[in-house]
């Protein structure tokens, strides 16, 4: 090859920083541009690079860009249809990186893929003034800015080709922070909306720059209008840790600031350049990592209510927080950490914080100011050290000092609203605020009508509710599917007189209007398996419910036609709800993520796999949330016994009532938890599952495992191999100290002999690993033993690496990737004979 065509190749022996630089910058621009990149390969080479140099240089001229850097090649393809792009020596190359280095590629949707532009959590637009409440905007790839006035307005779309935040500064003025060469800069986009119009609303002008932050990484932000203050959080140097979740963490942590953010008389909008730091030399962080957002603390006008880690304590092994007030308000927290606190602190910093808990109470989350910023209410467990614990509201009067348990406010502040699991559904309840008793008290003795949440959905999984002015409730709603839509509840005066009169039962005709139809369009023509819920008895005589989703194609009477798939959700104190997810869908994965405001569950894998011709099947065994506290508390000391008594009851009732089913054509996945489950089902024959492979990954105990009749494979995703040895590695060794009655070198845990790595003698069904190297929950020495240990053993395996992935597997590339590895592994065992669309090919 000519020096002077040479030279255009980057060395792959030899490459720069700024080669590698230039490598990742294409990567993530691929990654993020799915649809630009339609006719893109992108291949990791690694050791064979060499071998596939020659057909590279062919294709240099003819064919395709090609770009290399250290392990990875990206050809980017000059056609523009796929005729002209599958050239030859083009389409040679891709199948042959990808039957060797088993690299998936990164083309567009393919058919019958579900888009990826989904609608997200919604910003609400509450202010108190005429016109406030009337538009509302939702996350979807763009904002989209709905009426929720006149539902025949279009909704209005906000590209936002920077990304960033977004909030409201008034009923008509939409703030975007984005990025900029010398800290992160804040616009004003002024909307309006004609309601005698059906067309779209539009904004008025162009972004008005407001100002800029002395830092670039500014976010959760809160705008307090009465007295125009912006409050936000920002990463700060001060004491520092060692690692959580996926990342090592730096000397920096996150606290809040506020600066005032004005709207002159000429109607411009200004940033003030007084910074202030309410948290500075207290040692407190909020909000609380890796997880923390805007619903670690809320606003007041003149009061921040935050919630933070217990800062006497070690964090690895405690989940103790506390809520304090610094001249301001706070609002509602995810589930993440145990031993928080609640504090009150001026908004300037002009007092120190006051402390709102009792230090009595383990993790905290969700706190909120009522309406006239007079009480503030979160969720409260009481174990410091176990974040499954039963939340109760706490309710704290600030003019009388004291708490009281019983988590939005209604506008006049004399009902609670929130959202809560209910036997796998996401369900909005309704709470009177009972009166402030003399002193604080834990149980206080209220009348039932104060103790009892009244329902007001009672199907699928609500979210991010928000009271409106002029009596109504927004909120957002997703299911098997379809991802979120924007709902509205109207007139809540009505409800709350219903509840207060003992007339619930009038409450079954109030049903919500939907504003929005966001993904129709999308998801046109596709198989979407509603899920059917059953129930079956379990261990110890107990009820327990599952989920099945039937493939596409199927009818009553085709006997052993179809291949089952078992998807085991982690946790293990998570559950598989009527959800929709991104990762794990049925119809399309299973993340725990709770809050004052909602409780939900990642599910797109059940989606997936109903269409690949699989009855999926999804069982919430003992351990899993929604079904009582007693339930959940079960698993605790028993992770090898209950769940699988329930897990191989339910198998065996769904294989009986469903004959359509092929006992011999049966797989299970699992994650986290549910990787655990595939590597204990794998060392005991005796539950009678059989299973010929698996496919496990490790994550945050959250496993997903397949099973039916005759478990063909098994897919481990980011699972529990050591049990012991998680004890010492884990992130978060509270976690380990109560599930297992202590730490792994007292007795009891050590008595406990529920150890995967125990009986590896019995391992011997086909299996597949899958885990993340930047995963500090299950740290990925967990998939590497478990894949020697099979390999020892003669036992068919798969070891895949994603080495820039954590307990989740999050990047687009990836997800195709993971999808690819999983649906082929199941392929090679129960796809014969054409009766499964599964392929690999």
């Amino acid at each position: 090859m000519p020096r002077s065509k040479r030279s255009k190749l980057v060395s792959l022996t030899q490459v720069s920083k700024k080669t590698r630089e230039h490598k990742n910058a294409l990567i993530e621009e691929v990654q993020a541009n799915a649809d630009k990149y339609r006719y893109c390969w992108l291949f990791g080479v690694g050791s064979m690079r060499n071998t596939h140099l020659k057909t590279v240089r062919k294709l240099w001229k003819d064919s395709a860009r090609i770009f290399f850097g250290r392990g990875a090649v990206m050809a980017k393809g000059i056609g523009t249809t796929p005729e002209e792009e599958h050239k030859p020596g083009l389409h040679k190359l891709a199948q042959e990186f990808r039957r060797l280095s088993a690299n998936y590629n990164t083309k567009g949707p393919q058919k019958n893929e579900v888009p990826n532009t989904l609608p997200g959590i919604d910003v609400a637009n509450t202010f108190r003034t005429s016109n406030a409440g009337n538009t509302n905007a939702v996350a979807r790839s763009c904002y989209q800015v709905i009426c929720l006035q006149e539902t025949n307005i279009e909704p209005l779309k906000i590209p936002l080709e920077k990304g960033g935040d977004i909030f409201w500064l008034d009923e008509r003025t939409v703030a975007n922070v984005i990025e900029g060469d010398n800290g992160a800069e804040i616009y004003a986009l002024d909307v309006h909306i004609d309601s005698q119009s059906t067309e779209p609303a539009v904004l008025s002008g162009q972004a008005q720059l407001i100002g800029t932050f002395p830092t670039k990484t500014p976010a959760n932000f809160r705008y307090v209008s009465e007295t125009s203050l912006l409050v936000f959080s920002e990463n700060v140097y001060e004491d520092g840790n060692l690692t959580h979740w996926d990342e090592w963490q730096s000397l920096k942590r996150p606290q809040l600031f506020s600066v005032p953010l004005l709207k002159g008389e000429d109607k411009k909008w200004s940033l003030g350049d007084s910074f202030y730091s309410p948290l500075r030399g207290t040692g407190h962080y909020s909000p609380v990592e890796p997880f923390g957002g805007t619903d670690d603390y809320d606003v007041s006008r003149s009061h921040i209510v935050y919630t933070c880690k217990d800062p006497e304590l070690p964090e690895a092994w405690h989940t103790k927080q506390n809520v304090g007030d610094h001249a301001f308000h706070f609002k509602d927290h995810v589930l993440s950490v145990l031993a928080t606190q609640v504090y009150l602190v001026d908004i300037k910093g002009d007092s120190p914080p006051r402390e709102l808990t009792s230090g009595k109470q383990g993790a905290v989350h969700a706190p909120v100011f009522s309406k006239a910023g007079s009480k503030v209410a979160w969720l409260e467990l009481d174990e410091d050290g176990y974040e499954s614990d039963r939340a109760k509201i706490v309710i704290y009067d600030l003019g009388k000092n004291s708490a009281h348990s019983t988590v939005q406010f209604s506008r006049d502040d004399s009902f609670i609203y929130l959202t809560a699991g209910d036997e796998a559904k996401v369900k909005i309840f309704a709470l009177p605020v009972p009166p402030t008793p003399s002193e604080s008290s834990t149980y206080p003795t209220l009348d039932a009508k104060y103790t009892t949440p009244v329902p007001l959905t009672h199907s699928q999984a609500s979210s991010t509710i928000h009271i409106l002015p002029n009596d109504r409730l927004l909120f957002t709603q997703s299911s098997f599917t379809s991802p979120n839509d924007v709902f509205i509840f109207r007139d809540l005066k009505a409800v709350e007189g219903a509840i207060l009169n003992d007339e619930t039962a009038a409450l079954a005709k109030v049903q919500p209007s939907r504003l929005t139809h966001f993904t129709k369009a999308d998801l046109e023509g596709k198989h979407m398996s509603e899920g059917e819920e059953f129930w079956f008895i379990g261990a110890n005589k107990k009820k327990v419910q599952g989920w099945l989703l039937k493939p596409k194609g199927w009818a009553p009477g085709q006997i052993k036609k179809w291949p089952a798939v078992l998807l085991i959700h982690g946790g293990p104190q998570g559950a598989w709800e009527d959800q929709w997810s991104n990762r794990w869908n049925p119809n399309g994965k299973s993340k725990k993520h709770a809050s004052l405001m909602g409780y939900t569950k990642l599910i797109l894998l059940f989606v997936v796999f109903a269409n690949q011709g699989f009855f999926v099947v999804l069982i919430n065994p003992t351990g899993s949330t929604t079904f009582g506290q007693e339930f959940t508390d079960a698993i605790a000391e028993d992770w090898g016994g209950k769940p699988f008594v329930d897990m191989a009851n339910g198998w065996k009732y769904i294989l009986e009532k469903y004959p359509e089913i092929d006992p011999e054509r049966g797989v299970a996945a699992g994650a986290s938890w549910g990787g655990y489950a595939i590597n204990w089902i794998q060392g005991h024959p005796e539950f009678g599952f059989n299973f010929k492979a698996c496919a496990v990954r490790p994550l945050n105990f959250s496993a997903h495992v397949l099973i039916v009749g005759n478990l063909q494979a098994l897919v481990c995703h980011d699972g529990v191999f050591d049990s012991n040895y998680n004890g010492y590695s884990t992130d978060e060794l509270f976690f380990f100290n109560h599930e297992w009655g202590g730490r792994p070198w007292e007795a009891k845990a050590r008595k406990l002999n529920e150890n995967p790595a125990n009986f590896v003698d019995q391992w011997a069904t086909p299996q597949l690993l899958i885990h993340g190297s930047k995963d500090y929950r299950l740290p990925e020495t967990e998939g590497i033993a478990a894949f020697h240990a099979l390999q020892q053993r003669g036992v068919p395996s798969r070891l895949v690496i994603f080495p820039d992935e954590n307990h989740w597997v999050l990047k687009h590339g990836n997800s195709l990737k993971w999808h690819f590895e999983v649906l082929r592994w199941f392929d090679q065992f129960v796809g014969e004979d054409g009766r499964s669309d599964v392929s690999h090919k």
